[in-house]
């Protein structure tokens, strides 16, 4: 052991890259150590079990947790107004709120890891942060645990948020609790009831009757984007009926034109943003009116929306919806009225069991009536009840045009429709298909059907159709959305109760503010059927009607949840509020959402509806910097700052200035590849020197791939157990550093002990550089920079780039992966300089220190500690407060350049000396005279007489190296 210390006391470039405890070799501390226990050792080394080099984890983190519970104080903008220089360096990071399954799984993991680390970046950047949790706690999955495990609601809620808040302490996540809400909480559901209200007064929210999904085993609503393309619920996966029920509505597409327009003002992934412009879905064309008749007491005229009125002249039916008014015995031929009436319910039933509403089937029944052309009263257009059709999109009623159009052309084919000639053909540069159909814009016939518009161009000849069945009263511009009205209520017992008051006299009437919240009574009966539970809670529902006084009863609807989700943001900047939703001022001063963090499969629904209520509230005057100049808590330079913070974010009422959206993880799946069977984890077993496992019961090499981690697959992995196993700071450096967040992770569990031994080579590396303190602090040294050799000046490099890239990492590209790569680098450049006492290393160390914090709390924490306790820090130049009570590491652009370097010199593919403080870009033809000249030169380029040996080649890497061969 002694004859290996002295041989690294002689080879110091060798024992840089040794790992050091303590400033020993670790063999050679191990040996020293004896039976030591982990807390008689000195430095982050304590920690690290000598004989298996495991770090304890459980006691390093269990010290910090409770260190950061003792010192943590209340979040002053949860009280007190927030001044103009808080709200100038505010920045709201913002984590999509999670409902309490009571489990946390690795998507949830990974999410509030980013957003964590976030928040503590921004927190060192000098910035005021906004960093809020909460709860998205109503809606189906907690009746139905009621019902089967016969608890309440509430209770099973209650329970599964402090399991996950407790959870969320483990994985070492800083939320700010003192602005937790719940969407269960009274206090907080008065308030989306308010909303409600104020909707309706508005006029943005409406009850009709509607055909709507119903879902025959959760007894509910479905909105259309709840069913799949197979006609099955999203949650239940029961096969969706269609019924007609009174319902409210909210008024989503009178800001459907607002909704698109603002998507260019945000900062979001370009694949969401097309989404939700395709979920909106504007159509420019014309409504055209086809009648049927003389208008009195006759068929009421078909109005149909094209986005193509240049093929007008090619229309050869036209199709409604089976409950389209028209389809009824007043209207219909006396001899067709029993049959198209008993096949628009086939139509219809065939809807409502799952069928394709859009593709596949295209039934159809003739109803023996004729529309008249507009521009051709004396062609006859026969109308067809058509399974394609739906009453709530558009009119209900579409021209048919086979010859441009392959839906209406495969119609015409199974209903026997007789078709129209082509009325569009392609112009000289477009290639013929050959097919039967030409959906392309082209050029109008000439052809006798389409009289003087015969040679006109497409886009001309729509617009000159549109003007003149425009002149007659048949036609107008007009702009279609496929966005439909919002469906808000849900027959259920666990959401907030609709506030309205039905009364035989008066009809639908608010309920008071006043009397908010309506809230929901308890040990209401829950069975999953039969409709909403509220209807059999007879105490609560009856009641008195606040504008008669007479008797009357509540409505027993509940809100979608997505009401709940589409507002908390704003209930986050004053949580406590009792006599307002919020502060105008202090939501105002917080939003927009700097940076939101969620799944991308809330890209169309969770997004589109947070928007639309954000909006309403932004116009209606509730919050806002016009809204902030009328509050009376503000002041002048408050409303000053609140104006500006608008001015540069997303305006116009947008509540999310820059989205985040992770990609999900997957699970290593393993399948028996002659049954396709998933396996589980005991069904495997790991053979010496076999790389994969093998199937226990046959021996044979399981199929293996990444998938979503789900139960049945047997791939899902406990956080808990990971954090227990590998440590919170391990498990979430792993999980930033495996793929880019927007991408799929594919969860490799093995190869998070690669953090481990990371995590313990800086702390070594720390430990080794608190014995050796610097000589002066950085700022000192830099006026001496020139005269720096070349290893400080490289050090200083290679510092400020990864300060440059992992600052754009967390700032702007959000590459955590690169982020953590380069943290690495710096920490292996660290590891082998050889002048520790130069205050480059120290001001390397320390910003390495800094900038690993935000993703190892703890560890980040005990370093920075470890390095305070022995007086390391204080020669650096840093006061003794912890990690993260210290500035981000500034740039130094000056720096990236690198400017001189160290060349290796190889004799015969040998390294064989250095020449140091080499100039950048040397030529070749330079270097080889600088090796020719070194003082170890004539040692290896000397033959057995003494002359020097021809460089026969020499071979070289710029910067880096240069390869003599010689004889």
């Amino acid at each position: 052991m002694l004859r290996l210390y002295r041989c690294l006391r002689q080879a110091p470039a060798r024992a840089a890259a040794v790992p050091l405890v303590g400033g020993r070799p670790r063999a050679l501390s191990r040996a020293l150590s004896g039976g030591r226990t982990l807390s008689e050792r000195a430095g982050f080394a304590r920690w690290i079990d000598s004989s298996t080099g495991k770090l304890d984890t459980a006691g390093l983190e269990a010290k910090w947790r409770a260190r950061w519970a003792e010192s943590r104080a209340q979040d002053p903008a949860a009280g007190a107004p927030l001044t103009a220089e808080d709200i100038g360096r505010l920045a709201y990071i913002l984590v999509m709120f999670p409902y309490p399954s009571g489990a946390l799984h690795m998507g949830h993991v990974r999410v509030y890891t980013i957003s964590d680390m976030l928040a503590r970046f921004h927190r060192m950047r000098g910035r005021y942060v906004i960093h809020p949790m909460g709860w998205d706690a109503f809606g189906l999955p907690a009746e139905n645990a009621a019902i089967e495990r016969g608890v309440a609601p509430a209770e099973w809620t209650r329970g599964n948020i402090a399991a996950m808040k407790e959870q969320l302490g483990r994985i070492l996540a800083d939320f700010d609790w003192d602005r937790e809400i719940a969407t269960c909480d009274p206090s907080y559901y008065k308030w989306t009831q308010h909303i409600f209200l104020q909707l309706l007064k508005h006029g943005m929210v409406y009850r009709k009757e509607a055909v709507v999904n119903w879902d025959p085993v959760d007894q509910t609503v479905l909105a259309n984007e709840q069913v799949d393309r197979d006609g099955r619920s999203w949650r239940s996966g029961a096969v969706v009926e269609r019924r007609k029920l009174e319902q409210w509505f909210a008024r989503i597409t009178a800001y459907a034109q607002d909704l698109l327009d603002d998507l260019d003002s945000l900062d979001w992934p370009e694949h969401v943003k097309a989404m939700q412009a395709n979920w909106i879905g504007r159509s420019e064309g014309a409504e055209f009116v086809f009648s049927l008749g003389p208008a009195a007491g006759g068929p009421p005229p078909i109005a149909v929306f094209t986005s193509r009125p240049d093929t007008l002249f090619g229309v050869s039916y036209l199709a409604v919806a089976p409950d389209h008014p028209l389809v009824c015995e007043a209207f219909l031929p006396a001899d067709r009225a029993a049959a198209v009436l008993a096949r628009a319910r086939e139509i219809a039933d065939s809807l409502a069991g799952g069928g394709d509403r859009s593709q596949g089937s295209r039934a159809g029944v003739f109803t023996g009536l004729y529309a008249e052309h507009p521009l051709d009263p004396a062609r006859r257009v026969p109308v067809y009840v058509a399974d394609y059709v739906l009453s709530e999109y558009g009119t209900g009623a579409v021209m048919g045009v086979p010859a441009h159009d392959v839906r209406d052309y495969e119609f015409c084919q199974a209903n026997a429709v007789p078709t129209h000639q082509p009325v569009v053909e392609p112009d000289a540069a477009q290639p013929v298909d050959g097919g039967p159909v030409f959906t392309g814009a082209g050029v109008l016939r000439r052809i006798p059907a389409n009289g003087a518009f015969g040679g006109m161009r497409s886009g001309d000849a729509g617009r000159e159709i549109v003007a003149a069945a425009a002149a007659r009263g048949l036609a107008r511009p007009a702009v279609n959305y496929r966005l439909r009205d919002w469906l808000l209520s849900r027959q259920r017992y666990w959401g907030a109760p609709v506030p309205v008051i039905h009364c035989p006299s008066c009809g639908c009437v608010p309920v008071p503010e006043a009397d908010l919240p309506v809230e929901l009574p308890a040990g209401a009966a829950l069975s999953g059927r039969g409709g909403s539970p509220l209807a059999h809670a007879a105490e609560w529902l009856e009641c008195t009607c606040p504008r008669c006084g007479g008797a009357a009863r509540r409505d027993t609807d509940t809100l979608d949840t997505f009401v709940d989700s589409s507002w908390y943001f704003l209930r986050y900047t004053d949580p406590h509020n009792a006599a307002l939703p919020f502060d105008p001022a202090r939501a105002s001063a917080a939003m927009p959402v700097d940076v939101y963090i969620g799944g991308v499969e809330h890209a169309i629904l969770h997004l589109l509806y947070a928007r639309f209520i954000s909006k309403f509230l932004w116009k209606t005057g509730a919050y806002g910097a016009a809204a902030a100049a009328q509050a009376p808590g503000a002041d002048a330079a408050a409303r000053a700052a609140i104006a500006r913070r608008e001015a540069a974010g997303a305006r116009n009422g947008e509540p999310f200035r820059r989205l985040l959206t992770q990609g999900m993880v997957h699970g290593l799946t393993h399948r028996d590849p002659a049954t396709g069977r998933f396996l589980r984890p005991d069904e495997l077993e790991h053979r010496p020197g076999d790389a994969t496992p093998r199937i226990a019961r046959t021996g044979a090499v399981p199929a293996t791939s990444y998938e979503k981690m789900s139960k049945s697959k047997h791939n899902g992995v406990d956080p808990g157990d990971t954090v227990a196993r590998f440590g919170a700071d391990a498990t979430r450096l792993h999980m930033l550093s495996l793929a880019p967040p927007q991408d799929v992770l594919e969860w490799d569990t093995q190869s998070i002990v690669g953090m481990q031994r990371w995590i313990n080579r800086v702390g070594r590396l720390v430990d080794s550089a608190c014995a050796a303190p610097p000589s002066s602090t950085i700022a000192a040294a830099l006026a001496a920079r020139a005269q720096w050799g070349g290893e400080a000046r490289e050090t200083y490099r290679r510092t400020n780039v990864a300060v440059q890239r992992v600052t754009d990492a967390l700032q702007a590209s959000f590459s955590f992966n690169t982020a953590i790569a380069s943290l690495i680098e710096l920490s292996t450049h660290l590891g082998a300089v050889r002048d520790r006492a130069h205050p480059s290393f120290a001001h390397g160390l320390t910003c390495l220190v800094r900038m690993l914090s935000p993703m190892a709390p703890s560890v980040g924490e005990e370093l920075w500690e470890v390095a305070g306790r022995s007086g390391y820090l204080r020669a650096a130049g840093f006061g003794g407060r912890g990690v993260f009570a210290q500035s981000w590491p500034a740039l130094d652009a000056s720096a990236l350049e690198r400017q001189r370097t160290t060349i290796v010199v190889q004799v015969n593919g040998k390294v064989r000396f250095r020449i140091e403080d080499a100039d950048v870009g040397l030529h070749k033809d330079a270097l080889l005279r600088m090796a020719a000249e070194h003082p170890l030169a004539q040692k290896w380029l000397a033959g057995a007489d003494g002359a020097r040996r021809p460089v026969a080649k020499a071979i070289h890497v710029p910067d880096r190296l240069i390869n003599l061969i010689v004889k």
